[in-house]
């Protein structure tokens, strides 16, 4: 892990999910989930919209021209916890397609229109956006 992440993950515990570095503010939940090849448990942080009762997450991995590596650990996985300001929760992860794709995509723009710079930067890939959705 970066030491970068490991600012934001410790600021992120430290302020009740409450990150200054780099602006992030509330916008993010940690999400946990197990390497699809290593088995390794493995913290990330990552912006997330609410979504009714669930999270909006994008594997944009900056724009980058791969997926970020949790996103294929969720593939493999979809059943995982994330950290809110509000605690742990048990979260399904769901890849969004087709129109659900399209208006969780339009609702991420509008609220860090950073993002759409981030697709034009990944050629040759659709940046995916994931549903969290919580487990009973």
């Amino acid at each position: 892990m970066s030491d970068f992440n490991e600012q934001i993950i410790s600021e992120f515990r430290e302020n009740n999910g409450h990150v200054t570095t780099a602006g992030f503010g509330s916008n993010l939940v940690l999400l946990h989930t197990t390497g699809a090849r290593t088995g390794a448990e493995r913290v990330s942080p990552v912006m997330s919209i609410r979504d009714g009762d669930a999270w909006l997450v994008v594997a944009s991995a900056g724009g980058r021209p791969q997926h970020p590596a949790w996103y294929f650990n969720l593939l493999k996985q979809p059943d995982t916890m994330i950290e809110t300001a509000e605690g742990t929760v048990g979260v399904t992860a769901t890849d969004l397609d087709g129109d659900e794709h399209a208006r969780a995509w339009a609702k991420i723009v509008a609220r860090a229109p950073g993002f759409a710079d981030y697709q034009e930067r990944a050629i040759g890939r659709r940046i995916p956006v994931l549903r969290l959705t919580r487990r009973a």
